[in-house]
């Protein structure tokens, strides 16, 4: 149980202040997470990790000499946004180029994606790596797929290492990649995680039973076993990884090995080192040779009862950057490094000043505030239900990542029509919010659905009903494109589609606003419950098969619900009319 809490939706936050405060002399906060608190040289190679809160150390605790220059930090087990991304990236740049790494799931590919183009087009050279460690969330053949655990501890040490001996980037890049395709890493559970302010975890594993191939966001495991002695779950952890045991010689692979044991918030150090016991006995008399062996808490999931095994496999290169030096609040190893503390940089308030729209434009910007409303409502009120349908194959989070999604964008959007912004500025400020206020996939594809909206209207005209519903068709677009998903995947695309097309055809056919909204809520609503009846094919639900069977998707059940919030009144083709029941546009 996750109890010392104040606001539950402020933990993240609360906690990152308070490790910064803690770890003065290796991390300052910026916005989005934490850079080194010391000079690094000008011109040096900026590793720039990140992912979502409750996994520490990960990602904050591995910033300083010989590892990360910068962390960023999303909210519980979700992604941070692009601007935090760039925020953090922008504090942490030396001149040479910066790596970003994070686990290979989908909201942060999409976060780190669309903050990498930003930089790139501002003229910095940014690279980025996946971890794809967890050899339970797919296939060996299609180990770029996998998604990443506690690899993320190996992978980026060695990297930052290759930084810290002047590697230029290409080479980091290199050394990055050559890690990742060395490491595997299975876990095991005991029992789930509870999230901040949450009375019940996410999962529950049956008594005397271990779940195998947990994940680090609260997912369970891929299948349930006998839990036996500390001796068989050894066994069970390095059979998984050795079976992918490279053969000797291949690629200057002589059988050295790096290896972490990770407890993952609830086990204890001393039932860590039982299992050790067993792993380095076995490896030994395999002949392979354990270098500079890691056990403890290092990749976490608040409270999760269980453990993860990492191997890398070295060759002399690899093996040299694993033992280097290195120096931050969370591992540390060789001698540390003396170097000037660093300014604290000052950011830059990047909003622009809002040009004021036309009247008619801010007419609508004012109902659109007033549906972006009626969605926080909405979120608000089925944040449980949500929570709970995305614990059946996820991490649990989708409820609380769509209140404060809705709810930042709701603010955005109060703040954007006071200050007399139209409603493509507000869409386009809207968006943005949501995009930071959750994180994770939903953030990412909802902000980037406002802003394609707003892009495709303007800050000068009224309210046209066939306008409105090309922004809404833009903003599908722009879910689709990002997402990658299509229709079958159970995904929000599976009652996303439906909805404008039916909204589409039924305009076509004459019918008004409201009922072509109707008719289109109604499609979304039985395309969402039908889900349940698909097995999921994308995102974190993909690793867990049947389990997300007989469960309609959480993305795409809170779309339907969403669109029912902001239905248009009986009078909504008119521009001077109330768009929901809450007066607002769709």
């Amino acid at each position: 149980m996750t109890r010392l809490v104040n606001a539950p939706t402020d933990f993240p936050a609360d906690a990152l202040r308070g490790f910064a405060i803690a770890n003065a002399g290796y991390v300052q906060q910026v916005h989005g997470g934490v850079v080194r608190s010391s000079e690094s040289p000008q011109g040096q190679v900026s590793v720039v990790l990140g992912g979502g809160s409750g996994h520490y150390p990960a990602f904050a605790g591995w910033v300083g000499p010989g590892m990360a220059h910068g962390a960023v930090c999303g909210n519980i087990f979700a992604s941070p946004s692009a601007s935090q991304v760039y925020s953090v990236v922008r504090a942490a740049d030396n001149g040479g180029g910066v790596l970003l790494g994070f686990g290979n799931y989908a909201g942060d590919v999409l976060h780190f994606g669309q903050a990498a183009e930003r930089l790139r087009a501002e003229g910095v050279d940014v690279r980025i790596v996946t971890v794809t460690d967890d050899i339970a969330s797919d296939t060996a053949e299609n180990s770029l797929s996998r998604r990443g655990i506690a690899g993320d501890l190996l992978v980026f040490k060695i990297a930052g290492a290759a930084a810290e001996a002047g590697c230029d980037l290409d080479e980091v890049e290199r050394i990055a990649r050559k890690a990742n395709a060395r490491t595997r890493s299975l876990g095991i559970a005991f029992g789930g995680c509870t999230l901040p302010g949450a009375d019940h975890a996410l999962f529950e594993v049956p008594a005397a039973s271990m779940a195998i191939g947990l994940g680090i966001h609260g997912e369970p495991g891929i299948s349930v076993a006998p839990l036996g002695t500390a001796d068989d779950v050894a066994d069970a952890l390095l059979d998984g990884i050795l079976a992918e045991a490279p053969e000797r010689g291949d690629d200057g692979y002589e059988g050295s090995v790096a290896v972490l044991l990770n407890g993952l918030g609830a086990t204890k150090y001393e039932e860590l080192f039982v299992v050790f016991a067993r792993v380095a006995d076995r490896l030994q008399r395999l002949g392979l040779t354990v270098v500079g062996p890691e056990v403890g808490e290092h990749v976490t999931s608040l409270d999760m009862q269980g453990l993860s095994l990492t191997v890398t496999f070295l060759d002399p290169e690899l093996e040299g950057y694993w033992t280097a030096p290195v120096d931050t609040p969370a591992l540390r190893r060789g001698a540390s490094s003396s170097r000037e503390h660093r300014a604290l940089r000052v950011e830059l308030d990047e909003r622009t000043a809002i040009v004021p729209g036309s009247p008619e434009s801010q007419q609508l910007a004012a109902r659109l505030t007033a549906a972006i409303a009626a969605m926080a409502v909405c979120a608000r009120e089925n944040e449980q239900r949500l929570g709970e349908l995305d614990a059946v194959a996820g991490d649990g989070d989708h409820g609380q990542g769509m209140v404060l999604g809705t709810s930042a964008a709701a603010r955005a959007a109060d703040e954007a029509l006071a200050a007399g912004a139209g409603a493509q500025t507000l869409l386009v400020r809207a968006g943005a919010a949501w995009s930071e206020g959750a994180g994770g996939t939903s953030g990412a594809l909802w902000g980037s659905a406002l802003t394609a909206m707003g892009g495709s209207l303007s800050d000068t005209a009224g309210f046209v009903t066939d306008q409105l519903v090309a922004a809404v068709r833009a903003g599908t677009e722009a879910v689709v494109r990002l997402g990658g998903a299509a229709a079958g995947d159970k995904t929000m695309v599976d009652a996303l589609v439906p909805f404008i097309d039916t909204l589409t055809a039924a305009r076509a056919g004459g019918a008004t606003l409201p009922d072509a909204w109707a008719a289109a809520v109604a499609a979304a609503t039985d395309a969402a419950e039908a889900t349940a009846q698909i097995t999921a094919r994308r995102g974190r639900a993909r690793t867990h098969g049947e389990h997300s069977l007989g469960h309609p998707d959480p993305g795409a059940t809170s779309f339907a619900l969403l669109m029912a919030a902001v239905a248009p009144g009986p009078d909504g083709d008119e521009p001077t009319s109330s768009m929901s029941r809450t007066g607002a546009a769709s």
